[in-house]
C-alpha cells in the first residue's frame, strides 16, 4: 500500500492555482509559502485530505503582510493599552495613508528649500492649546519627560513628592525614568500627604525643576494632601507637570482629570502629555510651554533621537483638525443606546439557539486615565466557553470573562459591527456544538 503522504501536492503545484496570484502580489512569497507549507504539514499528519491542501492554504493566508491582527474591542475599556489604546479616526487613517509615500514633511514647495519639520502639526497643537507659547513632539510620553530632564536637570536635583513616585504599568516607574535621564531625586513629603513647605525646604541652588506627576491609574483617598501647580509655581524653580492622559482642555465628563491648558494657566513652565490616550491620536509625546524653554529642548541632541516620523505627524494633525474621534464617541455613547443594541443582538442569537442575554456592564476609560470614572453600559452575556473561540476567530473579538460569563461590551464597537459580532458568535456556537 502506497504512503498517502505521496499524494500531498508540491509547493509549485499548489502555487500554480490562479487563486494565489493576488495573494502573492499583496503578501509576497514568504507569507504565501508559509501558509502552503502549513497546509501540506496538516495533510501529511492526516488532519486534512491531501486534496484539500490548496483550500486550506488559502484559508490560512493572513489578511495583511503584518503580523498585527485587527481586533474588535468588546472589553468595555476605551483606551486598552494591550490593544493599542486609541483607535484612529477615519480622518487620521486617511491622512496616514496619504503620508505613506513622498510628502513635504521637511520641504517648502514654494522656495524649494528645507522647511521646518511637522509645521502643520505644530500649528494645530498651538491652536488647540492657545495657553502654550510653543510645543514640541516626541515619540511617546516617557520620551517627553526624559528630554525635559536631560535638558533642564542633568546632574541636578528634581524635587518630587513621594506620593507621585508612581509605577504606571509593566514595571515602568517614573523615578527610574528621571534618574536614567540624569537627574538626582529630591523626595519630599510622604505617600499620602505633601505640603508646600516640604517643597520650599527642598528647593535650592542645585534644583533643576519641580515635577508634578498625575498618578493616572490610581487614587489615594482619606487623610491626604497634595500641592497644586499654582502653588508650586510660586517657589522659583520651573515647574514641569505631566498630565499623562492627553487631555488638552477641561472636560466635564472627566472633571477630576488634569488637562494641559489648566496647568499651563496655573504657571507650569512645561506640561508633558500623551497623544494616543484621551487625545485620540497616534502614539506621541507632547511638550507644551514657554517658547524659550521649548527652543532649548529642541537644541538637545536627544531631540533627534526622540523625533517622530511623517506618519505620526500626519495622523496627529488630522486627529486635531478632523471631526470627533472614536475615543470621544466611546466615552459619551448613551447607555440606553447600548442597551437597545445589546438586547437586539441577544434576541437574534437566542433565535439561533445561542444562550445569550443583555446585561449591564461597567466600562472604563483605560490607558491610565480617570481611574475613578465608571462608564455605565451594556453587554451581550454568553457562556464563558465562547471567550477563547471568539479571540481565535476571524475577526478576533476580545471580550472579558466576569462572574462565569463571557461579556461582549458594545461601548467601543460601532453599530455596523453588531452584525459582525452576531456572525462570529454563531460560528463559535457551531464549533462548540461539534467539539
Amino acid at each position: 500500500m502506497s504512503d498517502p503522504r505521496r499524494l500531498v501536492p508540491g509547493t509549485d503545484t499548489v502555487l500554480a492555482d490562479n487563486r494565489f496570484v493576488e495573494p502573492l502580489h499583496r503578501l509576497g512569497q514568504t507569507l504565501v509559502k508559509r501558509a502552503v507549507r502549513e497546509a501540506q504539514e496538516q495533510a501529511r499528519l492526516g488532519e486534512i485530505p491531501p486534496g484539500s491542501v490548496t483550500e486550506m492554504a488559502l484559508a490560512l493566508l493572513p489578511d495583511t503582510a503584518s503580523t498585527l491582527r485587527p481586533v474588535l474591542n468588546a472589553t468595555g475599556i476605551v483606551l486598552h493599552t494591550n490593544l493599542g489604546r486609541a483607535p484612529l479616526s477615519p480622518a487620521a487613517v486617511e491622512a496616514l495613508c496619504a503620508a505613506a509615500g513622498y510628502v513635504d514633511v521637511e520641504y517648502d514647495v514654494l522656495s524649494g528649500a528645507r522647511a521646518r519639520r511637522g509645521r502643520g502639526t505644530l500649528d494645530a497643537l498651538r491652536e488647540s492649546v492657545p495657553a502654550a507659547e510653543d510645543v514640541h513632539i516626541v515619540n511617546n510620553g516617557a520620551a517627553a519627560l526624559a528630554l525635559v530632564v536631560a535638558t533642564l536637570a542633568a546632574g541636578r536635583e528634581v524635587v518630587i513628592s513621594r506620593g507621585e513616585m508612581v509605577e504606571i504599568g509593566d514595571r515602568f516607574r517614573i523615578p527610574d525614568l528621571l534618574i536614567s535621564a540624569g537627574a538626582r531625586l529630591r523626595e519630599v513629603g510622604t505617600t499620602n500627604r505633601t505640603q508646600l513647605a516640604d517643597y520650599a525646604e527642598a528647593v535650592g541652588a542645585n534644583t533643576g525643576f519641580i515635577v508634578k506627576i498625575h498618578p493616572s491609574n490610581f487614587r489615594v483617598d482619606g487623610f491626604t494632601q497634595s500641592v497644586g501647580v499654582r502653588e508650586l509655581s510660586t517657589l522659583g524653580p520651573p515647574v514641569v507637570a505631566d498630565v499623562g492622559s492627553g487631555l488638552l482642555r477641561p472636560d466635564p465628563l472627566l472633571a477630576e482629570e488634569p488637562d494641559v491648558t489648566t496647568w499651563l494657566c496655573e504657571g507650569a513652565a512645561l506640561v508633558t502629555s500623551s497623544g494616543d490616550k484621551l487625545l485620540g491620536g497616534p502614539q506621541a509625546g507632547l511638550i507644551f510651554g514657554r517658547r524659550a524653554v521649548i527652543q532649548t529642548l529642541r537644541r538637545n541632541p536627544l531631540a533627534r533621537a526622540f523625533r517622530v516620523d511623517k506618519l505620526t505627524l500626519a495622523a496627529l494633525e488630522a486627529t486635531l483638525r478632523g471631526p470627533e474621534d472614536p475615543v470621544r464617541r466611546s466615552l459619551t455613547v448613551a447607555p440606553k443606546e447600548l442597551r437597545r443594541r445589546a438586547e437586539v443582538i441577544a434576541a437574534d442569537l437566542r433565535a439561533e439557539g445561542v444562550t445569550a442575554v443583555a446585561v449591564e456592564s461597567s466600562g472604563a476609560v483605560g490607558g491610565g486615565g480617570a481611574p475613578g470614572v465608571d462608564l455605565p453600559g451594556w453587554a451581550v452575556g454568553l457562556p464563558a466557553s465562547f471567550s477563547l473561540l471568539l479571540r481565535q476567530g476571524h475577526p478576533c473579538i476580545v471580550g472579558r470573562v466576569e462572574a462565569g460569563r463571557c461579556l461582549l461590551d458594545l461601548r467601543c464597537l460601532s453599530e455596523s459591527d453588531d452584525i459582525v459580532l452576531h456572525r462570529a458568535v454563531v460560528a463559535a456556537a457551531a464549533c462548540l456544538a461539534t467539539s
